[in-house]
């Protein structure tokens, strides 16, 4: 039990608990190191004694910890004390989206396309690194006073959803965020993050989320099979262009959404230009799901209950769910399985009078394929059609590696046997990857089963960098790198960013002269403020450090002396 006071690996000291979620406790907690307060979630129950689980939450957690945006929370450490696993992160002051909804019910238009766009913008750099949050949902958006947004969980969201922990067809996470090919069991890809963002974007604007049922198993089945409630009956002058974003972002077949988040963030960023606001619907190019895309995974019925406000919710999608869909096919399936049943039945009474005499599998490796069969098949022994393949260093290519079950296990007469051939040694040659884009190298590099660590690092200025553009690596060129292996490529860090307009020591042509040399349009309101001398700025819509991106906008708020009161109803953006 965790305790105020205690120290986590000599350095972290709890202060206080301030959340509590069925994956981790998280503790405010000051760093005796470097003397800051931090963020500090600590595993709990299961989740700590599941040792795979906890190996691949220490990879993705430090995988998080490579991202760099001033939307994203930083990750710092990672370790484990005394059989407590944490993760050390960046202490918001703050409150997640959630709790925003249930204090204003619905946002703005305009809150809303600046807290997509941020989001988008964060999400943008995990994307050129192949990383996939896979659990968006408003509980992990942390919004700061300013209006500035923080992406949180990535580590063990993407752990989580990576094991499935019961490795059975649960699928773990919100299921009202859940995109349609993970309720049917699918991995996540980029776009599985674009569908969590649509679904945001929805209820962020209506106050209301599209999908509600009194299970997981309803929501599941409507994420799958129901189309997307119109934004219009809640919204009815929403712009065309918003609805579109919206559209593309939650199709149910992934071909017809974004292809990753740069390209969604590119598109809010000019959704509210007035030529776009009376576009045409967005007409889908691909069909949607068919019917064979449409089946939940499934596994023995579980009671499932769904609470919005719930931190992660743990469905188990049953077969049961189909009853009310299709009788006449459960009664097939009903029929169907009996039979199996009774086949089945007679096939082991045949089975144990016949092959209740034990053989132990022979040892076959180095052998050729050929040699192998021969040698099981003499051994009254089946061989499996399908081999599998796998890289060795040690073992020729084309012959055997191993076996499944291994040599020396004793199986009844013609039990099965599954052997798995050489590749041959597959590791690869490192490459001089200077001059590359590095969301390019990453990607060819994931591929050989290698993960490849983005970091920046400081650069002459005066030199015309590209933003991705690796300038060194860790790993010498004409090394060998093996599935699982890593190597760091580092790339420029000479990001631009937003100066603080509003600390008094900056006038509007300044601010104009910034905009004008770096592309960014301006948007310039006139507040009344008898408290501070007329021109003063007050209000930047991009906070200081924000980085800064071309063909983006900044919305700042000058002070006027005119005796104009304020609107009665303007509360401010938050």
């Amino acid at each position: 039990m965790i305790t105020k006071g205690q120290k986590i690996s000599d350095r972290y000291q709890i202060v206080k608990q301030i959340g509590e979620g069925g994956m981790a406790n998280v503790y405010l907690a000051y760093d005796t190191i470097l003397e800051r307060d931090v963020a500090i979630k600590i595993l709990r129950g299961d989740l700590a004694t599941d040792e795979k689980f906890v190996r691949r939450f220490q990879r993705e957690a430090l995988a998080a910890s490579s991202l760099s945006h001033p939307n994203i929370v930083e990750v710092y450490d990672v370790g484990e004390d005394k059989g407590e696993y944490y993760i050390v992160m960046e202490y918001i002051e703050g409150k997640h989206l959630k709790q925003l909804l249930k204090k204003r019910g619905k946002l703005t238009l305009s809150e809303v396309i600046d807290i997509m766009t941020q989001i988008t913008d964060g999400m943008s750099v995990a994307h050129d690194s192949y990383i996939i949050h896979r659990d968006i949902k408003p509980q992990n958006i942390m919004i700061l006073e300013n209006g500035m947004i923080k992406i949180t969980d990535f580590g063990i969201a993407m752990a989580l959803n990576s094991t499935q922990l019961t490795q059975t067809n649960s699928v773990m996470g919100s299921v009202h965020y859940l995109p349609p090919e993970q309720a049917n069991g699918k991995g996540a890809t980029l776009k599985s993050d674009i569908y969590s963002m649509g679904i945001l974007m929805y209820e962020l604007l209506t106050g209301k989320l599209p999908y509600r049922g009194d299970t997981a198993i309803e929501i599941a089945l409507k994420q799958l099979k129901e189309p997307l409630p119109s934004i219009k009956d809640e919204v009815p002058n929403l712009p065309q262009s918003v609805e579109n974003i919206i559209i593309k972002a939650t199709a149910k077949n992934p071909k017809n959404r974004y292809q990753d988040a740069r390209e969604m963030h590119d598109d809010l960023v000019t959704c509210l230009d007035e030529s776009r606001v009376n576009e045409k619907p967005y007409k889908l190019p691909y069909q949607e799901l068919d019917q064979d895309d449409m089946k939940i995974a499934t596994r023995k019925p579980a009671k499932t209950e769904v609470k919005e406000d719930e931190e992660e919710i743990a469905t188990q999608i049953t077969e049961d769910s189909y009853k009310k869909d299709n009788k006449i096919l459960i009664i097939l399936a009903a029929i169907f399985t009996g039979l199996v049943l009774t086949v089945t039945v007679i096939a082991g009474i045949l089975l144990l009078f016949n092959n209740s005499k034990e053989v132990e599998v022979p040892d076959v490796s180095g052998l050729t394929v050929k040699e192998a069969i021969k040698k099981l098949q003499d051994a009254d022994l089946k061989v499996n059609d399908v081999q599998k393949e796998v890289s060795s260093d040690k073992v020729p290519e084309g012959k055997i590696v191993k076996t499944s079950p291994e040599a020396g296990t004793k199986k009844t007469k013609d039990s099965e046997v599954t052997l798995y051939v050489s590749l041959g040694d597959t590791k690869l040659t490192v490459e001089d990857y200077t001059g590359r884009n590095a969301s390019e190298v990453t990607g060819e590099l994931k591929a050989h089963g290698i993960y490849a660590k983005v970091e920046k690092q400081e650069v002459d200025d005066t030199k015309n960098y590209n933003d991705m553009e690796i300038i060194g690596q860790d790993v010498e060129p004409g090394s060998k790198l093996s599935d699982g292996d890593t190597i760091t490529l580092y790339i420029p860090d000479v990001v631009t960013v937003y100066p603080d307009f509003t600390s008094g020591a900056y006038i509007l042509k300044e601010v104009e002269a910034f905009c004008s040399e770096h592309n960014v349009t301006l948007n310039v309101e006139t507040v009344y403020n008898a408290e501070q001398p007329e021109g003063t700025i007050i209000y930047q819509s991009k906070p200081a450090g924000y980085t800064v991106t071309e063909n983006t906008s900044l919305t700042i708020r000058v002070s006027t002396l005119v005796t104009e009161q304020p609107d009665e109803n303007d509360t401010g953006l938050y």
